[in-house]
């Protein structure tokens, strides 16, 4: 890699780079009531990797600020989210079909209409498909941790990473993550902490406590039964 610039100068000379993926495809098996979800409503909340740069207006056929969320899951907390902020539009990215099937069912079951879901590698998707300075609200929450320390290079908040959505949030624009790992939340906080651009919204310059438009989960609520943490970051960006 050294003799190159960039991922992109490599590849014209027809070498290829392996990305580091952050995440591994566990693909699951699709329910019925998931594959009827997909099937039933990807053309209205659906959106292709390939179809490129998005004009927000058009997708949502309104002009409103707009969340994105990267590793959704199953999809419920932001189901809930785009349902108790109907002022809002939602963007949802995931790798996994099966969470993709959920999320569509629940919408659907609850009328959210003003959500959209990826089925694609997030990191492409912001490259490719999310214009510059449109979102107000970057989500990621708990996203995996990548405990042991030969892996840690695959946690997706790194500097490029984050200086990449950064030219993504609007000016006053909010990353907001979450983890229930104490070493990825110190890791987190590490990288953000001198990131060019971002303020901490923390009061004490660390974390803050879980803001109201965050659900809690039901795998959150147990941990705090069992005593284990959750740490909330917000970074705003300031240039």
């Amino acid at each position: 890699m050294s003799q190159f610039k960039s991922e992109e100068e490599a590849a014209e000379s027809g070498v290829y780079i392996r990305k580091i993926q952050s995440f591994v495809k566990r693909e699951g098996r699709l329910t019925k009531g998931q594959e009827k979800a997909i099937e039933s409503n990807w053309e209205t909340m659906g959106l292709e990797h390939k179809s490129g740069l998005l004009d927000m207006n058009e997708v949502f056929g309104r002009t409103a600020p707009v969340v994105l969320e990267i590793g959704f899951g199953m999809g419920k907390s932001l189901v809930t989210m785009a349902k108790n902020e109907p002022d809002k539009d939602f963007i949802g990215i995931e790798v996994h079909r099966p969470g993709i099937g959920a999320c569509l069912a629940d919408a659907q079951e609850q009328g959210v209409t003003n959500l959209r879901v990826y089925e694609h590698d997030a990191v492409e998707v912001l490259a490719d498909c999310i214009p510059d300075g449109s979102l107000s609200r970057m989500q990621l929450f708990f996203p995996d941790p990548w405990h042991k320390k030969r892996h840690h290079k695959r946690r997706i908040v790194q500097p490029a990473f984050v200086e990449k959505l950064r030219s993504k949030l609007a000016i006053g624009g909010v990353f907001h993550m979450a983890t229930d790992w104490e070493n990825y939340a110190e890791h987190m906080l590490e990288i953000m902490a001198v990131a060019p651009g971002y303020k901490n919204l923390s009061s004490t310059n660390d974390y803050v406590p879980r803001p109201e438009q965050r659900p809690l989960t039901k795998f959150e609520q147990r941990g705090h039964r069992l005593g284990h943490g959750v740490w909330d970051l917000m970074f705003e960006r300031e240039a």
